[in-house]
């Protein structure tokens, strides 16, 4: 009987790859259709009511931009972490602290004008964010502990941090009783700039543009992907390893602390414990499906939002459970990381020779 045996190949598909997308996202979405069948309900109108609430109409289509703002920030931090090898799986917790500095500076400057109090907004969430992803840093490079743990153990104590000041010290005492803060003054909410598109849209733009050039045109940046791809030949030519490290990681809880910033600033208008939605988890997949690659993150980043609105359009026209979306986006991801085994290799049947 004639077997197959796996081939690299010599360069990557390139065009060919998008095919391979293509076949693994109907894979995908086919599997989530005999989900809804074994629930019994509609295939067909399961998939229309999904892309209907996510890019079907002008508000759906908002909705979409919207979530796509914070998976997009939190998904370039993850990124530039894994292209070092710095397995950071606390985006959602930074994101947790994001919101929480954002909070303590409109909490402690209410009656700040818009040009101090923004600012310090976004500094104190970004402070906060990456002092968040500094402490993984610091127990990776002093006491050699695996960052995917610590990392991983991080969000939880964050997101319960947040949960302890929304019941507790910053405790709005006009809430009738609900877990949330006084609303932010109108200097802390960022203008919209279309419908209810507002300036961190823009942001991401500015973002990923100076994170583009950082990484392909600076010293830095070079290091940054040379240390990841051989961390001892990096320490070898006397790059600053442990620096690195650092930053990336510091980097990354910057921009999701961005994240938490705009989503508690811009949806909210004050701190509640349902800020922390999964955003963080969302960006890890978002950028391992990119492969890295900063304008595949925005166009994933914006798949997987849509998504999430699609699905909560599911919720409402068939009852489907809140889970159903968690279980499309890990269709998603095993079909689309499993083509991209076509992607750098091939099957070629076993000659007689071959053992």
């Amino acid at each position: 009987m004639m077997g197959y045996r796996v081939v690299k190949r010599q360069e990557p598909l390139n065009w060919g790859s998008f095919f391979i997308f293509l076949v693994a996202l109907v894979i995908s979405l086919s599997l989530s259709g005999a989900m809804l069948v074994v629930q019994g309900k509609p295939f067909l109108k399961g998939l229309y009511l999904l892309w209907d609430g996510g890019f079907g109409q002008v508000y759906a289509l908002e909705d979409t931009l919207l979530k796509t703002i914070p998976i997009f920030l939190c998904a370039l931090g993850v990124a530039v972490c894994f292209r070092m090898q710095i397995w950071n799986i606390g985006a959602e917790g930074q994101f947790a602290l994001g919101a929480i500095g954002a909070t303590w500076a409109v909490l402690t400057f209410p009656a700040a004008p818009a040009w101090i109090l923004m600012p310090l907004m976004f500094l104190s969430g970004a402070l906060a964010g990456g002092f968040w992803a500094f402490i993984p840093a610091f127990l990776r490079l002093r006491l050699g502990m695996n960052e995917i743990i610590t990392t991983l153990m991080l969000n939880y104590i964050g997101i319960l941090l947040l949960q302890f000041l929304v019941y507790g010290p910053w405790k709005d005492p006009a809430s009738f009783g609900f877990p949330v803060t006084p609303m932010f003054p109108e200097s802390a909410i960022p203008d919209a700039i279309v419908g209810r598109i507002h300036w961190g849209f823009v942001l991401c733009f500015v973002v990923a543009g100076l994170l583009s050039v950082f990484l392909r045109r600076t010293r830095l940046g070079f290091e940054l992907m040379a240390g990841g791809e051989n961390p001892r030949a990096a320490r070898y030519a006397r790059m600053p390893y442990g620096s690195l490290v650092v930053l990336v990681l510091v980097l990354c809880g910057g921009l999701a602390g961005w994240a938490g910033v705009l989503e508690t600033s811009t949806t909210l208008h004050r701190l509640q414990s349902n800020v922390v939605a999964g955003y963080g988890f969302t960006a890890i997949v978002v950028a391992w499906l990119a492969r890295l690659r900063i304008p595949t993150i925005a166009v994933f980043s914006f798949l997987l939002a849509g998504l999430r609105v699609g699905v909560e359009n599911l919720q409402l026209e068939l009852q489907v459970p809140a889970a159903f979306g968690g279980i499309i986006e890990g269709f998603i991801l095993l079909t689309v990381l499993a083509g991209q085994f076509f992607v750098w290799f091939t099957l070629q049947p076993r000659g007689k020779g071959d053992e």
